[in-house]
């Protein structure tokens, strides 16, 4: 099978998504007042009303109207004032009523979209993006000096009902192929769920992956949903074709069912990618068709032939009036709107002159981001505070966040790493107190002993020494002692400076401060 690289410089991909997030930050389900919690006891959470027993009227939730109004707000979605439910049937044991209820043609959100900045390896995925200048345009992207931005339309958001839970046991893989028999859990069903669905502008595998984090960001921005990927909160079908490059008619399209973290994601799509351009080469055919990704064997498998919207039998929801939003009740929802992670971002890099790069990656995740707000609220009152700001996001970029994933599950915010501390922290490799090789240590030994930097510093005699008559003095015997070296240097050896830093490291314990040193040694050899 080719590689990706070698499929696009034959084959362009068209691949859209279709993104659910369950709405869990509220109270009760959708049209009753069934408690939501996940991981209860199974079937404890159910009623006449969401079990579809006869007789049983659905009620709409309000707060749910408004999560997915302040999504669409988010989003740039148009807010549409009219619409209605309709009944999606379907026979399948995970709706107990046979049917879900869920949007028609038009939603509550309806035409926005959202700009993706690709650079680094994700870039390199993007067809000969290497021939257009930064400001070039080439359909929805917009090159950029570090990499591209996508511009990609959203098609609509709607409100919809999530169904339970299936287990299938009996089997090897907890799927229903091979399984004895099913249980179902009824606790899930009901829950408020929106699903946004993508035009079909995204073109590489790492778009639809960092389209999907954005998503997450924004709406835990929002605090609408928590967004687990593990729990089944978020989750993600992807809708992939492929055409021959120059032409405009898609392709058959499949569909990659549930994709539930951004890796499997990339990896699936990438996977039927190739996969289709085999077929297609072979001179096969590619069938409409929902498809499984394994991770462990790193291929899609068949699930089923995709239905056809005439399978659903759509009809409006009879005991659901249709909805009128006045112009008061959308304005309402939009005062409630936050700072958004690219407004965030934009003002970190014009508040406090972050790079691009640094803002976005700080603002990947609320916590970091939060903890970053605080950290520079508690710098304000330093007398150079507005230096600190590169230097804690570096430390929250890096070192933070390689601690957190190498401690999966652990919160930022239960960790020994308070804002005062890392302000502390920074403060003294900023004043020289000690050098970054040396702060790695230091926050290392907070996070292990959960204890101040300072006393840390303090405790192992590690203060750095920053007298500049001091060090010469150093330099200028490490200088003397080591003729030969010199000499060599001299005559274009200029690699042996770091045996000069080294043997005045040395001589100080370490306790030397490097960029004084480099400086002195360039100053005295040169």
């Amino acid at each position: 099978m080719k590689t990706l690289e070698e499929v696009f410089e034959t084959w362009e991909a068209v691949i859209g998504l279709e993104i659910h997030a369950e709405l869990t930050t509220l109270e009760t389900k959708m049209f009753c007042g069934c408690k939501l919690e996940f991981g209860a006891a199974p079937n404890t959470h159910t009623c006449p009303v969401c079990l579809g027993l006869p007789g049983a009227l659905p009620v709409p939730n309000r707060a749910a109207i408004e999560s997915i109004v302040l999504a669409g707000l988010a989003t740039n979605c148009d807010i549409e004032k009219h619409s209605m439910f309709y009944r999606k049937n379907y026979m399948y044991p995970d709706m107990a009523k046979n049917f879900q209820t869920t949007q028609g043609p038009i939603a509550f959100c309806m035409r926005g979209h959202l700009d993706l900045d690709v650079d680094g390896r994700g870039a390199a995925e993007r067809y000969r993006l290497d021939a257009l200048a930064p400001g070039e345009r080439d359909g929805n992207i917009t090159r950029t000096e570090d990499g591209y931005v996508a511009h990609v339309g959203i098609t609509r958001i709607h409100m919809e009902e999530d169904a339970g839970k299936m287990v299938h046991l009996g089997g090897g893989e907890g799927r229903i192929a091979g399984a004895t028999h099913s249980l179902v859990d009824y606790n899930r069903a009901g829950t408020p769920l929106i699903e946004l669905v993508t035009e079909p502008d995204l073109r590489t595998p790492e778009e639809a992956r960092l389209f999907m984090q954005k998503l997450r960001q924004i709406y835990l921005a929002l605090r609408i949903s928590d967004c687990s990927m593990e729990e089944g909160s978020l989750r993600c079908d992807g809708n992939v074709s492929l055409r021959r490059r120059g032409t405009t008619a898609f392709g058959t399209k499949t569909e990659l069912k549930n994709m539930n973290s951004f890796k499997n994601l990339h990896d699936g799509l990438a996977y039927e990618i190739c996969r289709q351009a085999e077929v297609l080469e072979e001179g096969g055919v590619i069938y409409q068709e929902t498809r499984h990704w394994d991770p462990s064997a790193k291929r899609t498998i068949v699930m089923r032939v995709k239905e056809t919207a005439d399978d659903y039998r759509l009809f409006p929801e009879p005991d659901l009036a249709p909805y009128d939003l006045t112009d008061e009740f959308i304005e309402g929802v939009r005062a409630k709107l936050p700072e958004l992670p690219d407004q965030k971002a934009a003002r970190y890099a014009a508040d406090f002159g972050l790079t691009s790069y640094d803002a976005r990656h700080l603002v990947e995740h609320r916590a970091t981001a939060d903890f970053f707000d605080e950290c520079m609220a508690l710098a304000a009152a330093e007398a150079d505070g507005g230096a600190f700001a590169k230097p804690l996001a570096n430390l929250i970029i890096n070192d933070v966040t390689a601690w957190l994933n190498a401690h999966e599950g652990e919160a930022l915010a239960a960790t020994p790493l308070s804002a005062a501390r890392a302000v502390s922290l920074v403060k003294l490799t900023v004043a020289d107190a000690i050098s970054s090789k040396q702060a790695k240590e230091v926050f290392a030994a907070i996070m292990d002993e959960d204890a101040d930097p300072e006393a840390i510093v303090e405790a192992r005699g590690m203060k750095q020494v920053s007298d500049t008559g001091a060090i010469e003095a150093v330099v200028d015997e490490v200088i003397a002692a080591n003729p030969d070296e010199v000499a060599r240097y001299r005559d274009g050896n200029d690699k042996l400076i770091g045996f000069f830093v080294g043997q005045c490291m040395k001589a100080m314990c370490g306790q030397g401060n490097p960029k004084i040193i480099n400086e002195l040694l360039a100053k005295k050899l040169g």
